[in-house]
């Protein structure tokens, strides 16, 4: 049964990718956008960037900031939650700049990046870093408020001391909601790398889009849009496969 569901849902995926690209093809070719690039152009802007190695440049060092910037945010974000939502005191300390910071755009935040950190990689990864850390610190701190406190009871009759509690009850039962938090930093990521770049980035695709856009090279933009989403889209795919191993025990649909 599991087989065949996943079968069914591949055909699914591979259905709603076909229909994407007609309907794109059909409005280049019959829209009255002169500059709307075809599939065909698209593909060939695709081919001339391999070649020439620009598109391969610009992937890798959009890939290393997202990739710096994301690992940072969660690895300060996890702990950070589990504080927040283990220690009261802890909790009144941080709760009240996260939820000041997240509603704070970081492109917003570009002109005192600049003051602060300058106009190199440590600026940009910063950007990147606090999107994912804001994202993710979050769900963290849902996770450990939502375990059910009768684990916790259950434990400590048993005779658990408070470490024994974190480890074998509140990480476990938080850990959903963990990756749900990284998985929604990723995006965050990602989306953030654009704004990121704009702080005089010689390399990256937003930088790549942005000179792209100045000389209409509207079959490049398109390129690196399809970079980012196919790169987000596959890290996604291996956050889910880690999420399996970790919470095999968890019942889904």
């Amino acid at each position: 049964m599991r087989r065949r569901q996943g079968v069914s849902l591949a055909w699914l995926y591979l259905a709603t990718f076909v229909l994407g690209i007609g309907l794109w093809w059909l409005y280049a070719a019959l829209g009255d956008n002169e500059l709307a690039p075809a599939p065909p152009e698209v593909i060939e802007s695709f081919r001339e960037g391999l070649r020439d190695g620009w598109l391969l440049e610009h992937t890798a060092a959009s890939l290393q900031r997202v990739v710096a910037g994301f690992l940072l945010g969660v690895a300060l974000a996890i702990p950070a939650g589990f504080l927040m939502g283990w220690y009261r005191w802890a909790r009144g300390m941080v709760e009240p700049w996260v939820q000041f910071f997240r509603t704070v755009p970081p492109l917003a935040l570009i002109p005192l990046v600049i003051v602060f950190l300058g106009i190199g990689e440590t600026a940009k990864i910063f950007v990147i870093f606090l999107a994912a850390f804001l994202s993710c610190v979050i769900a963290t701190f849902q996770g450990v408020r939502n375990v059910d406190v009768t684990f916790v009871n259950a434990a400590r009759v048993l005779g658990a001391n408070d470490a024994t509690i974190f480890a074998r009850v509140i990480v476990p039962a938080s850990m959903p909601y963990i990756f749900v938090g990284m998985r929604v930093a990723l995006g965050s990521s990602w989306a953030t790398l654009v704004a990121s770049e704009l702080l005089a980035a010689p390399t990256g695709l937003g930088r790549m889009m942005q000179s792209a856009q100045q000389f209409l090279q509207t079959e490049r933009i398109v390129v690196g849009i399809i970079m980012i989403g196919a790169l987000g889209f596959a890290m996604d795919r291996l956050l889910l496969v880690l999420e399996r191993r970790l919470t095999s025990w968890q019942e889904v649909r």
